[in-house]
């Protein structure tokens, strides 16, 4: 997956002027935070280099990542057309340009963050995003969000695991207050990212909410440590990003798992593939979490014919008619 051109071109006239080793330290840093969980009372993103190598090295994952979790909900609700959108811990604003473009029908989004280095990157890049009416917003979220009106589409996406355990069920509470219908969360695909988005999951349903995606029912998971949920999405790389991250190969793999949660009741799919499927001479083996709650794995073979040809084309992710 790549970014799209407008936000590839803004993101790369961002970038200039800046050395590789610089941008490289940079990454490593934010790197090392990020995977750490580090919470120290600062920003990961405190200054204007974090920030750029944000943009050079983590951007083009995350909004792969929301971009996926949206699709699978624009899949099992097709009729679901947001206009106006609330994105809470926005960053550059990934989670913008990955509903614009979702649903092209957007006009009017709200974003909230508490980074001054980042958001004025987002700014920066939001203008040349297809979407009518931006409005950016300084909040620290670990706090009481602000007054705001429901939107049609609300976001958290890579939030819960910089904040501390307890500011993370007021936010999912208060987030679900202004969902006017869908709320999407994502988290990194750790075993750590599955158990805060199982917990958040949990609120949801207690609260009334529709689980859409991924989760084919709203049982408890059937999964159990060691293995966890995640799903995956492979990145373009660009040149920047190569060396910024002195690699030579010219895509990664993000991982991510997430829930969305919508006011609307949709019809559920029969099971969702939760990991790569494994292909061999006339037969596919998926793993399939289903609609009754069970998780299960199914061998294909060419003797089931259609079956066989819908197996062949099924990825880690998508849902199973």
């Amino acid at each position: 997956m790549e970014l799209p051109r407008a936000l590839r071109d803004a993101v790369d006239q961002a970038l200039e002027g800046i050395s590789s080793a610089e941008l490289a330290h940079a990454a490593q840093r934010l790197s090392e935070r990020y995977r750490s969980e580090t919470r120290d009372g600062g920003f990961h993103l405190a200054d204007d280099i974090g920030a750029r190598a944000y943009l050079a090295t983590r951007l083009p994952a995350t909004y792969a990542a929301i971009r996926a979790g949206m699709s699978a909900v624009a899949e099992l609700r097709p009729g679901f057309a947001p206009r106006t959108m609330l994105d809470v811990g926005a960053g550059p604003g990934s989670a913008l340009w990955a509903a614009a473009d979702c649903w092209p029908v957007i006009d009017d989004a709200l974003l909230i963050e508490g980074s001054a280095a980042i958001r004025a990157y987002g700014v920066r890049l939001a203008k040349h995003a297809p979407v009518a009416r931006v409005a950016w917003r300084s909040h620290d979220i670990a706090a009481a969000l602000p007054e705001t009106t429901p939107r049609d589409l609300v976001t958290l996406a890579y939030v819960l695991d910089e904040l501390a355990p307890e500011a993370r069920d007021p936010l999912v509470d208060r987030l679900w207050s202004l969902t006017a219908d869908t709320l999407l969360i994502i988290e990194p695909g750790t075993p750590a990212g599955w158990q805060r988005i199982l917990h958040a999951r949990g609120r949801l349903i207690a609260a009334g909410a529709h689980l859409v995606a991924p989760c084919p029912h709203a049982a408890a998971c059937p999964l159990a440590p060691p293995d966890w949920c995640h799903f995956s999405r492979r990145v373009a790389r660009s040149r920047v990003h190569r060396l910024a991250k002195s690699a030579d190969v010219p895509w990664e793999d993000e991982k991510f798992v997430y829930v969305a949660a919508s006011r609307q009741a949709g019809t559920a799919p029969a099971a969702r593939v939760i990991a790569r499927p494994r292909t061999a001479s006339g037969r596919v083996s998926l793993k399939l979490c289903q609609r009754d709650g069970t998780v299960a794995e199914r061998v294909v073979t060419r003797r089931n014919g259609a079956a066989f040809k819908l197996a062949r084309r099924a990825d880690w992710g998508d849902a199973l008619p």
